[in-house]
């Protein structure tokens, strides 16, 4: 992606957008943001009124989020300046003084990158001309191992104390492991001397060995050992990437969300042959689709934008008119707001429907939660209930509308009961993430909810555990989030910004994926495919992560692995040097199909990440097994076989 030096985008499809969603990543730490900051800005008012003619090269390197001092930018004419505070009075070889203060200046290039995510062109230029450069990166140190004492004493300067390694949660989980042990979350064969195989299991099915309990345990156990691989059975390809995509509750329905603002629907009664369902498309989108959510009934699609605005479409094929428009803002205007036509103000992030159909809970980027009752067309609720954008919502029960929960980047996921939202006030409070929330999912029986944060764990909590509103106000949350500065869409984490939250009041942490780049979602396994023994998480590595219950993995499905090179170059994608072949994943979404062993993963893929794939991984216990011979199809949106489409070359 390039700029000229007054932001304005030389590629199509360039209108301003905001916040984690207009920040489309690139491999290896590229991308390129079309976004405005947070407090709704563009670029150019980021890189000031320069009008150099430059060209940003947008860049990520890992940064010090404690230089705040540093110069942002180092023009041309910077490139004589020594770094500030550094005394070469003392050193009485000339040489050595230049070669550190272009050590220094390299380091300050960096950092400054680091922190906006770009690089102009002077500043590439600065790089490629010094010929100290290779020295300083790679550790071409000369004859006296001079190149090699710069960069230590640089490193020596950014290095901050050691924390206690064994702040990590430990794993297993003890509280994990009870619950695995309580029968809540699958079967168990604990008490089992002999670890059988799933091939055993299966012949002791099929001849009825053992009492009715143990033929029961027997087949759930072979239920939930059905864990998906990487290989795809299917490869749908899209032209834009996809941001979330879903299973219906009965399996009969699937649909994804794709940043070219359609919305696709698959007949996926029998899940190994999926049939084209119906397209609709988002008439008053910003950037992209943010989230979509299923009537229970599968009769109605509910999906929005970065706008006040919630399009219903029927899903019965037969019915092409429009989609129905619902404003959650009540039709309040607001010239150059987010909207079209300057309706609304705020835009939404997450958007569910209630267990009963008849209502509309939304999160939003004006740091509220709103409930829209869809028969009268009526906001029936508007609080502002947390301290930034509210990424997530969902109910905690499907069969009830009246508790539901927020998740937010501040870090906190708060409990609402519907009954009493008129007073503005949560029902009470979960805290333990140290950084902001990218998705919450409920298991929908009322009491375990899990959650996602940038601070690169996921979350079980109980509602039984849940802290009290008055606890909540008097602890003094704000200490304990956001002290790191670390921007998710462009930065890697680092572990030794990480630490236990003193009112931590979650059962179990999981750790291992990677919450970059987007608002990466998880969710709870199935009770009928896999008796709820799993959790489950995409990734910005490009794979979906399967926990089980105690935090130890049970196993991985590697999408970027099943898709890489399945797709040809194109005018419109580029390579990148930190990607091998340029091809990067990240997975956004995954669902778990609710009656077959079975996953879909929703992810932004191809050349630059800038494609989407919705790949069909399901359980294959051999290659040479007798069971239904793999699918192998690599199709486009509509399902069509297409020539410039491979099956992955990985296989």
């Amino acid at each position: 992606m390039v700029r000229n030096a007054e932001g304005d985008q030389l590629q199509e499809g360039g209108s301003q957008h905001s916040d984690e969603e207009s920040s489309t990543p690139m491999p290896g730490g590229w991308y390129h943001d079309h976004d405005h900051d947070e407090d709704g800005e563009d670029e150019s008012d980021m890189l000031g009124d320069e009008d150099d003619g430059n060209v940003e090269f947008e860049v990520v390197f890992g940064g010090d989020e404690d230089d705040e001092d540093d110069e942002e930018y180092v023009d041309e004419e910077d490139d004589d300046e020594d770094e500030e505070g550094e005394d070469d009075d003392d050193d009485e070889d000339g040489e050595r003084d230049a070669q550190t203060d272009a050590a220094l200046r390299i380091m300050s290039l960096f950092r400054a990158g680091a922190r906006q995510g770009l690089l102009t062109r002077a500043q590439l230029m600065a790089l490629l001309r010094n010929r100290n450069l290779g020295q300083i990166l790679f550790d071409e140190a000369g004859e006296d191992g001079e190149g090699e004492d710069i960069l230590g004493q640089w490193t020596r300067r950014q290095r901050r104390p050691p924390k206690d390694p064994e702040r990590f949660p430990k794993v297993p989980s003890p509280e994990g492991t009870k619950l695995m042990r309580s029968g809540a979350f699958g079967a168990n064969n604990y008490d089992s001397r002999i670890k059988r195989q799933i091939g055993r299991r299966m012949l002791d099915r099929e001849l009825g060995i053992g009492d009715r309990e143990q033929r029961k345990r027997n087949n759930d156990i072979i239920t939930q050992s059905l864990i998906p691989g990487t290989r795809a059975e299917q490869i749908i390809h899209y032209d834009n990437p996809i941001y979330s995509g879903q299973f219906s509750d009965d399996g009969n329905f699937f649909f994804n969300c794709c940043q070219d603002y359609k919305v696709r629907m698959y007949d996926t009664s029998n899940p190994y042959q999926w049939r084209h369902y119906k397209t609709v498309t988002y008439p008053f989108a910003q950037w992209t689709l943010t989230d979509g959510s299923l009537s229970p009934d599968n009769k109605w699609l509910a999906y929005t934008s970065i706008t006040s605005l919630v399009s219903i479409a029927p899903t019965d094929p037969s019915d092409t008119g429009d989609p129905y428009t619902l404003d959650l803002s009540e039709g309040q205007e607001r010239p150059g707001g987010w909207g079209m036509r300057g309706r609304g103000h705020f835009g939404i992030w997450s958007v569910r429907f209630s267990g009963d159909g008849r209502e509309l809970v939304a999160g939003t980027n004006s740091h509220s939660i709103v409930v829209y009752d869809i028969e009268s067309r009526r906001v029936l609720h508007h609080v502002e209930g947390h301290e930034d954008d509210v990424n997530a919502v969902c109910f905690a029960d499907k069969s009830s509308p009246h508790i539901l929960y927020s998740g937010s980047d501040d870090a906190t996921i708060k409990v609402w009961d519907r009954r009493s939202m008129g007073d503005r006030r949560e029902a009470g409070a979960f805290v333990g993430h140290i950084e902001g929330l990218t998705y919450i999912d409920s298991k929908g029986d009322g009491r375990y909810i899990l959650s996602n944060g940038k601070d690169q764990s996921m979350k079980l909590w109980d509602l039984r555990m849940v802290m009290s509103t008055q606890r909540f106000h008097d602890m003094g949350r704000t200490r304990y989030a956001h002290s790191s500065g670390f921007d998710y869409r462009g930065e890697e984490y680092d572990d030794e910004d990480w630490d236990v939250h003193p009112h931590d009041n979650s059962l179990v942490t999981f750790r291992g994926h990677k919450v970059l780049r987007t608002l990466i979602r998880c969710h709870f396994s199935p009770p009928s495919a896999t008796n709820s023994r799993y959790v489950y998480s995409g990734s910005a590595d490009g794979q979906v992560y399967i926990w089980n219950m105690d935090a130890t993995l049970a196993g991985t499905i590697d999408v970027k692995k099943a898709t890489i090179g399945t797709r040809r170059v194109d005018r419109q994608t580029r390579f990148y040097f930190d990607e091998p072949g340029g091809w990067g994943t990240c997975v956004r979404d995954a669902s778990w199909h609710p009656t077959a062993p079975m996953i879909v993963a929703s992810a932004w893929n191809g050349y630059s990440m800038a494609r989407g794939t919705c790949t069909l991984h399901s359980f294959n216990d051999a290659e040479g097994d007798e069971g239904t011979p793999g699918m192998g199809r690599s199709v486009d949106e509509l399902l069509r076989p297409q020539p410039d489409m491979y099956y992955s070359s990985e296989y």
